[in-house]
């Protein structure tokens, strides 16, 4: 058997290719769009992937379903309950066996993250009493299960989901044998549950121990844990859940590698197009240029990208040196392909423009301090989840998560400043551009974000 997982940190999403060596049959499971990797790997490996298992309807990215089928001429293969797909599948049903050979598939409905979600068992050989492990897609994460309240699951309740997922998890899933492998499609950082590992494979005799949500317990009492407590969710998964089902564009970046001047790229801007700057947040707030977004490159770059702008909006990249393409490519695996250019050198290009070039204000937190007892203290902002602000917050603080921000800036006070925070300061320059843009003047954020703020708390 070959069985090979490939994990992108920035979406903390993991992606497999199971294959038999003999037979020379091979499938991929809850792959990315950019498939190269994939198929660079079987041709090295003298395997023909003949179809492609999409676990479920994924919202956090576009999957690479259409792409691998285009290049291999490869099946794609959902649970039975998928619905208002617009190219041919396999639907897969409880049971099901897929022979690659000697090693074989075998299909478990376990609906709940939403109504299609399908696992697969992951047999070495077709006659083992027991599987080499279980690809549990977004129903069973190491440390958590799927979130059951996604708008991923249209025309399902997230209690109706929740009980779903119980019989998923605590039957069928823990029916398995304690030294059954789990590998799940998302790790820490993902937002499709709330208390994801780092760990990228487990066992389902761990997960007995371990898991919160895989211990004895009433489906009231599931239901009840598992709904409570989830991060807010990012504005393109919803976009993403639809563009899963439809016969949408391969990816192509030929078309938005397009290098543009300076000039170039502000006549977009003014004609409607985002500008994405993927620089540091202190590159950022040096100088940039007017009404521009702050995605660092480092860090969940897609992930933030589809928190703060539209899915529909055309984008310009300004982006860190030699790293364009790899910000396009990111921005196209959740679906935004509509990039018309980039601006590889910021530092030059800004100064053919130098009146549509400002600086950002980031203050430290004995600034935020000495500000806070003025006269007309300013408004202080925290954008990290509800789970990171139940270990503490700045006294005082109005609480807008980053992914609702965009939707909820009619809440922020106007003519007044601002003062931005997050965990350690990336996802706040982020915040401080979006109401840059969206008109407020006076906004800075916190250097180093909460933990700078607890350090600063401690005694020496």
């Amino acid at each position: 058997m070959i069985f090979t997982q490939y994990y992108l940190d920035c979406l903390s999403h993991a992606s497999y290719l199971v294959g038999d060596e003999r037979s020379g049959k091979a499938v991929v499971v809850d792959p990315r769009r950019d498939v190269t990797e994939y198929l660079d790997d079987a041709a090295e490996r003298g395997l023909t992937i003949e179809g492609v298992i999409n676990t479920h309807f994924h919202a956090d990215f576009l999957a690479g379903h259409l792409e691998l089928a285009a290049r291999t001429g490869s099946w794609i293969g959902y649970g039975q309950r998928a619905e208002g797909v617009e190219y041919p599948i396999r639907r897969l049903t409880e049971g099901e066996r897929i022979s690659l050979g000697d090693v074989t598939l075998e299909i478990i409905e376990t609906p709940g993250h939403t109504p299609e979600s399908v696992s697969i068992l992951v047999y070495e050989h077709a006659d083992d009493d027991v599987a080499y492990g279980v690809l549990t897609g977004d129903a069973l994460f190491i440390g958590d299960v799927g979130r059951p309240d996604l708008l991923a699951s249209l025309g399902y309740t997230s209690a109706e989901l929740a009980g779903m997922l119980y019989d998923s998890v605590q039957h069928k899933l823990m029916g398995l044998h304690d030294d059954v492998r789990v590998f799940p499609a998302h790790g820490a950082g993902s937002a499709c549950g709330k208390n994801l590992s780092t760990e990228r494979s487990s066992t389902i005799g761990m997960q007995r121990l371990t898991n919160y949500a895989c211990a004895p317990m009433t489906e009231e009492e599931f239901v009840a844990i598992v709904t409570e407590g989830q991060p807010s969710t990012p504005g393109y998964f919803s976009y993403d859940a639809v563009l899963n089902r439809k016969d949408r564009g391969l990816l192509d970046l030929s078309d938005r590698l397009r290098s543009l001047t300076a000039a170039e790229l502000i006549a977009r801007r003014d004609g409607g197009a985002v500008v994405v700057d993927g620089r540091d947040p202190q590159e950022f707030a040096t100088a940039h240029v007017r009404g521009s977004l702050n995605v660092p490159a480092d860090g969940r770059f897609a992930e933030l990208s589809g928190m703060v702008v539209r899915p529909d909006a055309e984008i310009v990249v300004v982006a860190p040196e030699g790293r364009e393409e790899e910000m396009i490519t990111r921005l196209g695996r959740i679906g935004f392909d509509n990039v018309t250019g980039y601006l590889a050198d910021a530092e030059a290009g800004f100064l053919e423009v130098p009146e549509e070039i400002v600086p950002a204000s980031r203050v430290t937190v004995s600034q935020l301090r000495e500000s806070l007892d003025e006269q007309r203290p300013p408004v202080v902002i925290d954008v990290r989840n509800s789970s990171e602000r139940e270990g503490g917050f700045i006294e005082g603080s109005m609480h807008l998560p980053l992914a609702e921000l965009p939707s909820r800036l009619d809440e922020v006070p106007v003519a007044t400043p601002l003062v931005v925070y997050c965990a350690g300061g990336l996802r706040s320059s982020v915040a401080a551009s979006v109401l840059r843009k969206a008109g407020h003047e006076d906004v800075s954020d916190i250097i180093g974000g909460y933990g700078a703020w607890e350090r600063a708390l401690t005694p020496a």
